[in-house]
C-alpha cells in the first residue's frame, strides 16, 4: 500500500476520532492584521454561533503562528507569508492549505515625504529611503509582513542600516504605526490594518499598486498524526467556514460602510497562478 494512501488514512481515522471527542475550543493562531482591521471581530462570533465550537484566538505574526503550529500548539493557522507557509507544508505540519483572500501591503509615512517617495515602485521607495537615510520602522518580528519586507530590500539590493535610520520594534502592525507616526518614519504595513487605525497616525500612502507588494492570506489545518492532540475537527470546521461561500461574501463587504472600499478581496477556489502564486 502506497505510504501516501497509508498517511492520508490515518489522517482521516485521526480525524473522526477527533471529531467523536472533540474539544469544543479552537485554537486560531493568526496574524495580527486580521485582528487590527477588525475582520475577525465579524466572523469569529458568527463561526462561533454556526459550528457550537469556541475560538480562542491568538493574533502574532505569521512566522510566530507558524511556530507555534509546528509545536501543535495551535489548531488552524489563518497567516500570510506564501514561501514560509509552502516549507511549514512540506515539513508535514499541515495537512491543509487554501486559498482564502488578499489585500495588498503599502509604504506610508509622513505627508511631507523627505524622502520623494510618492508614487514610486516598491523597489524605488526602498532606495528612496535608504539613499536619503529617512528612518525606516520595521515590524522586525519574522511576521508575514516582515518577510515581504526583508524581499523588497533584498530586491533593491539594500542592506538596511542599524546604526542610523533602520529601526525594528518587535511589535505587531498597529503598535508598529504607531511608533513610525511619533518618529514621522516610514514603514510597510497592509492596507487594512492601516486604514482601520489611520484617523489616528498622521500618516499618509506614499507607494502602492505595485504588484510586488500583493499580501496573500491561506488558511492551513494542523496536521493530526505529528499532534494527536489538535482539535482537528475544530480546525477543519474554521478552515472550510473560512472559504465557505457565505462568509468569503461577508469578507468582499467588510469595510466598504466605513471606509468606501473593501480590506480585503475574497480568493477561495481561484487558481493560485492567477495571484502569481
Amino acid at each position: 500500500m502506497k505510504k501516501w494512501f497509508v498517511q492520508s488514512l490515518v489522517v482521516i481515522l485521526l480525524s473522526a476520532v477527533s471529531s467523536w471527542g472533540a474539544s469544543k475550543t479552537v485554537i486560531l493562531a493568526t496574524t495580527t492584521s486580521t485582528q487590527d482591521s477588525g475582520l475577525l471581530d465579524v466572523l469569529v462570533p458568527l463561526f462561533e454561533k454556526e459550528s457550537g465550537f469556541q475560538v480562542k484566538t491568538i493574533s502574532v505574526g505569521s512566522g510566530q503562528a507558524m511556530k507555534m503550529g509546528e509545536k501543535g500548539e495551535a489548531d488552524v493557522l489563518l497567516v500570510h507569508s506564501p514561501d514560509a507557509e509552502k516549507k511549514f507544508m512540506t515539513d508535514g505540519f499541515g495537512v491543509s492549505r487554501r486559498l482564502v483572500m488578499h489585500n495588498d501591503f503599502i509604504v506610508v509615512g509622513p505627508a511631507t515625504d523627505p524622502a520623494k517617495i510618492k508614487g514610486a515602485s516598491a523597489a524605488d521607495a526602498m532606495k528612496r529611503i535608504a539613499r536619503t537615510g529617512a528612518i525606516f520602522v520595521s515590524r522586525g518580528d519574522n511576521s508575514g509582513t516582515h518577510a515581504k519586507e526583508k524581499g523588497l530590500w533584498k530586491g533593491a539590493a539594500i542592506t538596511p542600516d542599524w546604526q542610523k535610520w533602520y529601526q525594528q520594534t518587535g511589535l505587531g502592525m498597529g503598535q508598529t504605526l504607531n511608533v513610525a507616526a511619533e518618529k514621522k518614519g516610514y514603514s510597510l504595513t497592509d492596507r487594512a490594518t492601516f486604514l482601520a487605525l489611520k484617523k489616528n497616525l498622521g500618516l499618509a500612502i506614499l507607494a502602492e499598486g505595485d504588484r510586488k507588494l500583493l499580501n496573500i492570506y491561506h488558511v492551513i489545518e494542523l496536521n493530526p498524526v505529528k499532534w494527536p492532540k489538535v482539535n482537528a475537527a475544530g480546525g477543519k470546521a474554521f478552515a472550510d467556514f473560512m472559504v465557505s461561500k457565505k462568509t468569503q461574501e461577508l469578507i468582499a463587504r467588510f469595510g466598504v460602510d466605513k471606509y468606501g472600499a473593501p480590506l480585503f478581496f475574497p480568493d477561495a477556489g481561484k487558481n493560485p497562478a492567477s495571484l502569481g502564486l
